[in-house]
């Protein structure tokens, strides 16, 4: 899911991709002909870690513009509850530069509960 919250092209853009219990979340914000935006974008990954399951473990892979920018992999903690990761970054857009943000969850013993990836434009 991708949205743009406002209409209004002086209100700062905001774009959300949650997938829920999926492994892959993509955000794609086009370009801006007229101007430089500057966006800060989040990347994050819950995971549910069961109880009794030996070496859990959860990934996450964050990609931009299709090059791999950032990846850990951990050992789930907190059995019967839950754990995750987070990446954040800040990114400069010249004019006429759109932007691709591709995250990808692995794990192994837990399950994916969240995925989701927010570009929030500076304001």
């Amino acid at each position: 899911m991708k949205q743009r919250p406002s209409s209004n092209a002086t209100a700062p853009e905001h774009w959300r991709c949650d997938v829920g219990g999926g492994s892959v979340a993509v955000i794609d914000i086009p370009d801006a002909l007229d101007r430089r935006r500057v966006f800060d974008v989040d990347v994050t990954l819950i995971v549910r870690v069961p109880s009794g399951f030996d070496g859990p473990w959860h990934e996450l892979t964050v990609e931009i513009d299709g090059k791999r920018q950032w990846s850990r992999r951990v050992v789930s903690a907190s059995p019967g509850f839950t754990d995750g990761l987070d990446y954040h970054r800040r990114i400069p857009l010249e004019a006429g530069r759109a932007l691709r943000v591709r995250a990808v969850a692995g794990v192994h013993g837990a399950s994916v509960q969240q995925l989701c990836i927010e570009a929030r434009e500076e304001g």
